[in-house]
């Protein structure tokens, strides 16, 4: 799982090159309408999840995705996953000590009733995350096409072919808050459902849900 770079929408060349004969501009020009994809890849069947945020780049977005990918599948496929492992970077939207996300990871969990791992690439090793070649064969798809609106960018995103098959595409309307963090205080319950590994306390994480509170 990871998030791609924030994708501008107009009248651009993007990288220098367009497809047929429409002249493009060759700066941004003062373009407002960005979105954020954030993708999550199946590494057993190779389906692909996309969602596209018109806000920030948050914790909250994150987690957000991840439970509109998770209501996507089957209630058969969710019965038969024992466990989630998730591989991510350690950026600074979703790393092992960003409270947001940690709290948000542990309320879902305990939704879902499934046990979470994260597992955290470390710096300089993004290129291993199985997602950025996912993200390559999207930049390849798309390039010299001028996305000049949001159902362009969004019909182009849903015909790129991914393992063979197309992937799943959706739009996250919501408006995202910057900057929430939780008091030292607030995190002591939360950090008490983080099974830290000893040695990698930072880069491996195992969230198990509260059967209490995931029976209700």
């Amino acid at each position: 799982m990871d998030c791609k770079a924030t994708v501008k929408l107009g009248n651009l060349s993007r990288g220098g090159l367009t497809r047929g004969h429409r002249q493009a501009d060759d700066h941004d020009m003062g373009i407002k309408e960005t979105y954020i994809p954030c993708g999550i890849v199946d590494e057993d069947t190779g389906e692909l999840f996309i969602g596209f945020g018109s806000s920030y780049k948050t914790s909250d977005f994150i987690v957000d995705t991840l439970q509109a990918w998770w209501a996507k599948l089957t209630p058969q496929v969710q019965h038969h996953i024992p466990m989630l492992q998730i591989k991510v970077d350690n950026g600074p939207e979703n790393s092992g000590t960003r409270t947001q996300f940690l709290k948000r990871l542990v309320d879902w969990v305990d939704q879902i009733g499934k046990p979470v791992q994260l597992l955290y690439y470390p710096p300089y090793h993004s290129k291993y995350n199985p997602i950025e070649r996912c993200w390559g064969i999207l930049e390849q798809h798309w390039n010299g096409t001028m996305l000049i609106d949001l159902p362009t960018m969004l019909v182009w995103a849903k015909s790129m072919k991914w393992k063979g098959a197309h992937p799943t595409i959706e739009l996250n309307p919501s408006i995202y808050e910057k900057g929430i963090a939780l008091t030292k205080e607030q995190m002591k319950p939360i950090e008490a459902r983080l099974e830290r590994h000893p040695l990698l306390p930072k880069w491996d994480i195992l969230i198990r849900p509260d059967l209490a509170v995931a029976s209700l």
